[in-house]
């Protein structure tokens, strides 16, 4: 199993800013120091060019971001500025899941400790999603011939509006989304399975729901591969959440879908998704469990 990481292209926000940058160098240094980890397996991802991207985004979006073309409400829906350093990141960001995915045909399991970008659409980001790593890896894989079905699975607590919209018309892959019913975005768009969960929902009442959902992922077809969204933010303390889920619940998640996937044979490719806690430790502890709990599966 495969590790990637980009926080060394993270772009530097403002004081206060909402996107939580810091997690990101912090959980690689964690990872990095876990006695765990064997020697080359966390690696810097490749950054992907317009022609990857375009396999799933339209050329002039690309274009736009690529040259510092987009319009102020185009980076304000986004959610920060436009810089070349936000371009490398999020190339890179969507590298990451791609190798990860590679990682996971080969090996069973790839990581990404950033990644889960699932509100960008074809022709526009929002919600702090420049490009959409899934939508992009999963057409890639399907265009190269590398795989026939995939499912993402996305437990991130806000639905993956973008995802669902981008392969809306891709029979080959099969998008579920377990999310907020009350949280942001306001319009849904629609998965192949929507699961919305009321607020205040607890581990039992959700990891119920995740069972039945997994079910209906592997009966709908046999996958050649899962794209897995994690999400640290259906954790109880988060401040966008609206949910109350434990951290050990976020890891009996994890370890629900490890479980199926290996059952099944079924490699998993793992992006963190979003995670906003008030203490960025926090943030990082629930991620850090998801990877070990990747690696204590696919691992060796």
């Amino acid at each position: 199993m495969l590790i990637f990481y980009t926080d060394h292209f993270v772009l530097p926000l403002p004081e206060g800013h909402r996107f939580p940058m810091a997690k990101y160098a912090e959980l690689r240094r964690r990872i990095a120091l876990s006695p765990w980890l064997p020697a080359g397996v966390l690696r810097e991802p490749p950054a992907l060019d317009d022609a990857m991207l375009c396999v799933a985004h339209d050329p002039a979006y690309v274009q736009r971001v690529a040259t510092g073309a987009l319009s102020a409400a185009e980076q304000r829906r986004i959610g920060f500025p436009w810089s070349e350093r936000m371009v490398e990141r999020s190339r890179r960001a969507s590298g990451a899941t791609y190798a990860a995915c590679l990682s996971a045909l080969e090996r069973g399991a790839g990581v990404n400790l950033a990644g889960g970008t699932h509100h960008a659409y074809a022709d526009h980001g929002e919600g702090f999603c420049v490009f959409n790593d899934s939508a992009v890896s999963a057409k890639a894989l399907l265009a190269d011939g590398r795989v026939q079905r995939i499912a993402v699975l996305d437990c991130d607590v806000h639905q993956g509006n973008g995802t669902a919209a981008m392969l809306a018309d891709e029979s080959r892959v099969f998008t579920c989304s377990l999310h907020g019913a009350g949280n942001w975005p306001l319009h849904k768009e629609c998965s192949d399975l929507d699961i919305a969960l009321p607020d205040g929902t607890t581990d039992a009442v959700y990891l119920d729901a995740l069972q039945q959902a997994l079910h209906t992922v592997f009966a709908a077809g046999h996958p050649d591969l899962v794209i897995y969204l994690s999400g640290a933010d259906p954790w109880e303390g988060d401040r966008l959440g609206k949910l109350s889920l434990s951290k050990a619940g976020l890891l009996a998640r994890d370890r629900m879908v490890f479980d199926a996937c290996l059952q099944r044979g079924v490699p998993v490719a793992v992006t963190m998704g979003g995670g906003y806690a008030p203490r960025v430790e926090d943030t990082v502890d629930i991620h850090y469990e998801t990877v070990r709990a990747a690696f204590a599966y696919f691992g060796q």
